[in-house]
Parts: structure tokens; sequence; C-alpha cells
């Protein structure tokens, strides 16, 4: 990965409730991705493309690790960490401007 000032674990969400958990350094670029269907055959074959939950870090290797901790846990946890910050299960991408949103899932390794 190259070096930024920002990455993001962030979790996916389909209609049909299929989830995807992911890491990256643009995040509203790879949100779009997966929204056009490009990136992931995962994703793009379930359409995965509705982003419920994101945290940020300055630290990739502190992202990379949360992403890993995130997707060993069973489905009823991450539904909880989904559920804690957006309990209505809200597409995050569908509303850019809101600055909270960029804040609500800052962590702190």
């Amino acid at each position: 990965m190259r070096r930024c000032d920002q990455y993001a674990v962030y979790l996916l969400r389909s209609k049909t409730g299929t989830l995807y958990i992911g890491v990256t350094s643009d995040l509203m670029g790879r949100v779009l991705q997966h929204k056009r269907r490009e990136g992931s055959k995962f994703t793009s074959k379930y359409g995965i493309d509705q982003l419920v939950y994101y945290e940020l870090t300055t630290d990739v290797r502190a992202a990379i690790a949360r992403e890993k901790e995130i997707k060993g846990w069973r489905r009823s946890k991450k539904v909880a960490l989904v559920e804690a910050l957006n309990p209505k299960w809200k597409d995050l991408s569908e509303d850019w401007s809101t600055p909270e949103l960029l804040q609500a899932g800052e962590f702190k390794p």
C-alpha cells in the first residue's frame, strides 16, 4: 500500500444482508468502485454496495489488523458493531457532505 494520511476499515451490506469487510486508503473511491461493481468479484456477485460502517486511522498496520479482527467475528458481533453507530443501517455513502459521518467511526489503535 502507498503511504497516505488516512486508512479506513469499512463494512458494506447488500440489500439481502450479506456483509463485506475491507480496508482502503481511499474510502470514497473504493465505495464508488463497489457501487459500479468493479474491483471485487464477491461484492459484484452479491450486490454488496451499501456502506454501513467504517473506522478511520492513520496507521495502515492498525487498519489491516482491525480488518482481520472484525472478519474473525461472528455475524452477531458485526451486526452489533454496525448498530452501535448506525442503528438504521443507513447507506453512509449517500451523503458524503456530512462531516459527522467521517468522524463517527474514527478509532485510535
